[in-house]
């Protein structure tokens, strides 16, 4: 069995090869029952969590399994370890354990893009960005490859941190996009106005994005919180635009963007237009360049196991 580490999945993966391949293995058949998390600790104070997340296609099996340890930052420890175990699905060979870290960042910004691809306007060409953390650069990179884009603003209560992002993601885009303006920015509800494309990965308590700040045509993505009772945007932006989410079964049990208007009575499960594969599928899709568009998204293991999948055969010569 091959043990591949987080440099080599870097080395493995480039976004335009794995948007392409999250695509083509969200539009087959595939079989994801519920992940499973677990609290480690029964004390109110303490969120330490392990998780088991399956899934299975015509190739292979996969399980990624994460531990959680929110104060591991005092120490300086990363909050989550991830493996990813693939089994061949013809006989259940073990062939590879993957570090599932770096492969939750790809595929997260990976995602993001794919699911712009088909909600956001084909001619979008500013997109904003909330949120510093590591997934921010993977993000940019992620939709620099799917659009067109002239300009992109990084927010995040930390100007100095939105500046290192910006200035980060400037020297490492000059040579490819040469005319691309960056620009960390402080006041969100004139250039969210602006924006064809907002990204928000804050993992907010509450609500950054209002509805009636968003302009007629913007694609929004929230994938920054996982908490039924946290949210990254109001109820309005909810009730104003076409949803649709990687994964109906986990976002109904983990988003509060959508659990909190349900609970209100502001919307309703059946209004969600589509989830990912449908999408990959063609159905959901946009309808016209005035809709705004969101994308909910907490993760899944399907795209955890076509992103390892991908580096598997990167590694071994065949991808």
């Amino acid at each position: 069995m091959q043990i591949i580490d987080a440099a080599q999945v870097s080395q493995a993966l480039d976004f335009p090869r794995l948007i392409d391949a999250l695509e083509q293995g969200f539009s087959r058949d595939f079989n994801m029952p519920p992940r499973q998390v677990y609290r480690l600790s029964e004390q109110a104070h303490r969120h330490e969590g392990f998780a088991l997340l399956p899934a299975w296609n015509e190739d292979l099996i996969g399980m990624k399994a994460f531990t959680y340890f929110p104060d591991n930052a005092e120490n300086q420890l990363p909050t989550v370890f991830a493996k990813i175990l693939l089994f061949r699905r013809a006989d259940g060979v073990p062939l590879a354990m993957v570090d599932g870290t770096s492969v939750t960042y790809w595929r997260t910004a990976a995602v993001s893009a794919l699911a712009a691809r088909y909600l956001a306007r084909p001619d979008a060409q500013h997109l904003l960005l909330l949120g510093t953390g590591r997934l921010a650069l993977p993000l940019l990179h992620a939709h620099l490859s799917q659009h067109a884009l002239r300009r992109i603003s990084v927010w995040g209560r930390d100007i100095a941190k939105a500046q290192a992002v910006a200035d980060q993601c400037r020297a490492e885009t000059a040579s490819a996009y040469p005319a691309l303006q960056i620009q960390a920015v402080s006041e969100l509800p004139q250039v969210t106005a602006e924006a064809d494309i907002i990204v928000a990965a804050t993992g907010s308590a509450t609500p950054l994005l209002a509805g009636a700040q968003i302009a007629p045509g913007c694609h929004v993505d929230m994938l920054g919180n996982h908490s039924p009772d946290r949210r990254e945007c109001d109820t309005a932006l909810i009730t104003r635009a076409r949803v649709c989410v990687d994964s109906r079964e986990n976002v109904l049990r983990e988003a509060g963007e959508l659990l909190i208007p349900m609970a209100e009575g502001q919307f309703q499960a059946s209004a969600i237009a589509a989830d990912l594969a449908q999408l990959c599928r063609g159905q959901g899709r946009r309808n016209n360049a005035e809709e705004i568009t969101v994308f909910k998204s907490v993760g899944t293991a399907l795209a955890d196991l076509l992103c390892a999948s991908l580096v598997l055969k990167t590694v071994n010569g065949a991808g």
